[in-house]
C-alpha cells in the first residue's frame, strides 16, 4: 500500500520552509507537491511514519494517510465544537446563569467519564424556563461556524460529494448551522418546549454516540456508498464510533480519547484543512 504524507500549517507561520520539507523527506517515494503556497505540502511516502516528535513544538498539523481514494464522497460532521467553536448546551446555559455547573458536566461527557444520554438530560434539565424565542438571539450572539466550515463543504458539493450534519444537539441551531454551511441534511436532538418555554426535557430517543453511525448507515445507503468513502468529523467521545467506522476519521481540536481513534487529528489550522487531507488544491475551494 502507498501514502501521502501531508503538511498543513497557517501561511503566516512561515513554518513550511523548504528545509522543513527536505527534512521529512524520506522514506519518499516521490516529490513534494505544493496544495498551497506556504500552507499545505503533500508527499509520497512508501510506509507509516510518526512525526509526534518531530514536530512536536510547532503548530503544523500532519497526517499519514493511504493514497488510494484519498477524495471522499460523504462528509458526516458533528457540530458543537467541531462546524461551530461553541457548544450550544452550554452557551444556553451562561445565558441562564447556570453556565458552570452544565460547562463541567459537558467537559466530562466529551472526555468519556460521563455516559452521554444521562449527561445530556441532566443538562436540558437545567434549561427549564428559558423562552424559546431567546434562543434566536443565542444563536446569533453566541455561535459562530469555525473558519473555512463554508468552504469546506462547498467544495466537496462541487466535486460531487455529499454533506451531512450530525449532532448530539438541538435542531434548533443544526438547521441553521447547516443553511449557513450548506448541508445537505442535517440530525440531532429536540428540546421540549410547553407554552413557548424549555419544559427541561430532550425528545426521546437521545441521538447519541450509536445514533451517529446509525446515520452513517443510514446515509452511505441513501448515497449508493461504503463507509470507506466517507469522510467525518467530531471532537469528543460521543464521536468514537463515527470516526472509527469511515475511511477517514478525523478530530477536530478534540479530547484525547476521540484522538487516539482518529486517522487524522487538526489541532492548529480551520476545516479546509479536511480538504487538504484528501488532495485538494488551494485553487479548487470554493469560497462564495
Amino acid at each position: 500500500m502507498s501514502y501521502i504524507l501531508t503538511l498543513i500549517a497557517e501561511r503566516e507561520t512561515g513554518l513550511l520552509t523548504p528545509e522543513l520539507l527536505a527534512s521529512l523527506g524520506a522514506p519518499a517515494a516521490g516529490d513534494w507537491s505544493c496544495l498551497s503556497e506556504g500552507e499545505a505540502y503533500e508527499l509520497p511516502v512508501t510506509q507509516p511514519l510518526d512525526l509526534t516528535s518531530l514536530l512536536a513544538d510547532k503548530p503544523i498539523d500532519w497526517a499519514i494517510t493511504p493514497a488510494e481514494g484519498r477524495r471522499k464522497k460523504l462528509l458526516l460532521a458533528d457540530m458543537d465544537s467541531t462546524m461551530i467553536k461553541e457548544e450550544c448546551v452550554d452557551e444556553i446555559a451562561d445565558h441562564l446563569g447556570v453556565g458552570p455547573k452544565v460547562a463541567e458536566i459537558t467537559q466530562r461527557a466529551m472526555n468519556g467519564d460521563l455516559e452521554f444520554e444521562p449527561a445530556l438530560r441532566e443538562r436540558v434539565a437545567l434549561l427549564k424556563g428559558l423562552p424559546i424565542s431567546d434562543l434566536e438571539e443565542i444563536f446569533k450572539t453566541r455561535i459562530h461556524c469555525r473558519e473555512g466550515g463554508r468552504t469546506l463543504v462547498q467544495t466537496m458539493r462541487a466535486h460531487g460529494a455529499k454533506a451531512a450534519l450530525v449532532s448530539g444537539g438541538f435542531t434548533f441551531f443544526t438547521t441553521r448551522v447547516s443553511a449557513a454551511l450548506g448541508f445537505e441534511a442535517s440530525r440531532a436532538n429536540t428540546l421540549n418546549e410547553n407554552g413557548g418555554v424549555l419544559d427541561g426535557t430532550v425528545g426521546e430517543p437521545i441521538l447519541g454516540p450509536e445514533a451517529k453511525v446509525e446515520a452513517l448507515t443510514h446515509y452511505c445507503k441513501e448515497y449508493g456508498l461504503t463507509h470507506d468513502e466517507v469522510i467525518a468529523a467530531g471532537d469528543g467521545s460521543n464521536d468514537v464510533g463515527m470516526i472509527r467506522a469511515v475511511g477517514l476519521g478525523v478530530a477536530i481540536h478534540a479530547k484525547p480519547v476521540l484522538e487516539r481513534e482518529a486517522d487524522a487529528c487538526i489541532r492548529h489550522t480551520g476545516l479546509t484543512s479536511l480538504l487538504f487531507l484528501q488532495g485538494y488544491r488551494r485553487d479548487e475551494f470554493i469560497t462564495e
